[in-house]
């Protein structure tokens, strides 16, 4: 039906009905934008269908004359509401901002993105630990092949980087030590600082900053990429919890690997250190060893293999925390990934500044 335009009574109401739609308007806008009367009201209520093109002509039209529309349906006022929000005017110059306003602003924004994430991660990190628990309430649910091929993926194919990364820090460690000690006659108690700090800080510590970087983020991606072609919806639908299938797993896996990675890089890393010893300071490996067992305390490998843990599940929750918040594009998963890495490292060192303080007030020093 065409659009059609007339006034219902003296007082100013001009009532529209038919399609007020692109193929029925005919001169209906001209008509309109050369009329000079006074319109107070503008009745919709007998309009059949309105499209973008014929809320804009009547928008306009009230604009100019100053009159209220009336008579839309619900779905005719979502389109009209559209239509004004557009009518708004772009600027084509962002405001000024002064420098400190806008590192100001940064600032805040970050703060409370930092806030939501932590919020975010402990909440996580409570999901993960009833997934453990029901778990645990029926084993039957319990993903052992899942859990073996993260064991492999997390320690075994990690030996080599650890091992070489904890070999080169030893003799770093030695060599540094060495000249620093040599000013004051005590070469010796190099094997005193090569013992004690890769058993009870680096081992760990640097275990940890490389099992993040390599696991932490292959987990954000792994999961990332799931989220991002929908098998982790498609896995609630047929009623697995991706918790249990896909977190529970790579947590356990970290959490039993990082001790044994840890003890294994604090290994390496005294070898590293004994053999500078032994080429720069001919100071033979047997020598070597019995120092070692006379300076270093059982209380610096507990020390380690207490934090180790605790590490190994921070990266594996923050991992797959991140990998769980990809949504959108693929350029998420590079950002969750990024995110995994940097947060994991984060924490990883303020758990172990709490550590230190902790172990040093019950007395293991």
């Amino acid at each position: 039906m065409r659009a059609l335009a007339d006034f219902s009574d003296d007082s100013g109401a001009m009532r529209f009905t038919g399609d007020l739609v692109l193929a029925r308007l005919g001169d209906l806008p001209t008509r309109l934008d050369d009329y000079s009367g006074a319109v107070s009201v503008i009745d919709l209520s007998d309009v059949s269908r309105i499209d973008t093109i014929g809320a804009w002509v009547i928008h306009r039209f009230a604009q100019r004359t100053g009159a209220n529309i009336e008579g839309l349906r619900q779905e005719q006022r979502a389109l009209f509401d559209q239509v004004v929000n557009a009518d708004q005017p772009v600027p084509t110059r962002q405001q000024h901002v002064s420098s400190f306003n806008r590192v100001l602003g940064e600032v805040g924004e970050a703060t409370v993105t930092a806030g939501r994430t932590l919020v975010g991660l402990l909440g996580f990190m409570g999901a993960t630990l009833a997934a453990l628990a029901s778990v645990i309430r029926h084993p039957q649910r319990f993903r052992f092949n899942a859990t073996v091929q993260r064991f492999e993926v997390v320690g075994v194919s990690a030996l080599g980087i650890i091992g070489l990364m904890s070999f080169l820090i030893g003799i770093v460690i030695a060599q540094q030590g060495a000249v620093q000690l040599r000013q004051f006659g005590a070469e010796v108690l190099t094997i005193n600082l090569i013992g004690r700090i890769t058993l009870r800080e680096l081992g760990v510590l640097m275990t940890a900053i490389m099992v993040a970087g390599r696991s932490g983020s292959a987990f954000a991606a792994q999961i990332g990429t799931m989220k991002l072609t929908e098998e982790v919806d498609a896995m609630r639908t047929i009623g697995v919890s991706p918790m249990e299938a896909l977190v529970v797993p790579r947590t356990i896996a970290a959490v039993v690997m990082m001790p044994l990675l840890g003890f294994y890089a604090s290994l390496v890393a005294i070898i590293g250190g004994g053999l500078l010893c032994w080429w720069q300071l001919d100071i033979p490996p047997v020598t070597f060893v019995a120092r070692l067992r006379e300076v270093v305390p059982i209380t610096d490998l507990y020390v380690g293999l207490v934090k180790a843990p605790v590490f190994g599940a921070i990266i594996a929750i923050a991992g797959c925390f991140q990998g769980m918040q990809v949504k959108g594009d693929a350029e998420q998963v590079g950002m969750r990934t990024t995110a995994a890495v940097v947060q994991a490292i984060f924490l990883v060192i303020v758990l172990d500044a709490f550590f230190a303080v902790f172990f040093e007030r019950i007395g293991w020093i």
